[in-house]
């Protein structure tokens, strides 16, 4: 009987364990007072541009990024990102993000604790007007880019030295936008 019982806590102890390797680990969550003070806008201006982009916590427990995009000075693109800290990401991760936007196409961004201008790993996130959305994103799917064109000679991103995540709209349409992020999370690749 006790061998029975050892038997049965080691397999759910074991289930247990495989079940959390399972379940994406957050990364951010915007349940707290201060979820808003770890996030930032960068948008065109700091080309010249006029875009207008911003970010507020709802009564949801969610990050409304909004805005409204322009194409005079050359501009049309605006983001928002999580302020530099050290993220944990390892080889095999990844992302996974829940959004509700506004049927316009986005991109989740990558940076690097390098100082190089306008340089990001990028994916596109291509929302359903007003519906919820699960995009997972494998780190190794993301494409190196500066000023919105394809890095090709700059490989693989390095999971350890991606130190911010966020999102940007660049379709190059003027108008207003809204996208919802409730959370962004991390996968686990099984080891």
């Amino acid at each position: 009987m006790k061998r029975a019982y050892l038997s049965a806590c080691l397999a759910l102890l074991m289930v247990t364990s495989a079940m959390a390797e399972d379940t994406p680990q957050p990364l951010f969550e915007f349940t707290g007072a201060d979820a808003a003070k770890e996030w930032q806008t960068v948008n065109d201006g700091v080309t010249g541009g006029v875009s207008e982009g911003k970010f507020k916590l709802t009564d949801k427990k969610t990050m409304e990024f909004f805005g409204t995009p322009s194409l005079a000075n050359n501009g049309g693109f605006a983001s928002v990102r999580s302020k530099a800290k050290k993220l944990g990401l390892v080889r095999g991760d990844t992302l996974v993000t829940r959004v509700k936007g506004d049927g316009r196409e986005y991109s989740l961004n990558l940076y690097l604790n390098k100082p190089l201008t306008a340089f990001s790993y990028r994916a596109t996130v291509q929302t359903k007007k007003d519906e919820w959305i699960e995009v997972k994103v494998p780190l190794d799917k993301f494409e190196a880019t500066s000023f919105g064109r394809t890095v090709k000679t700059a490989g693989a991103v390095k999971p350890e030295e991606i130190n911010a995540i966020g999102f940007t709209l660049g379709d190059k349409k003027a108008g207003p936008f809204k996208m919802e992020i409730e959370w962004i999370k991390v996968e686990r690749a099984e080891k």
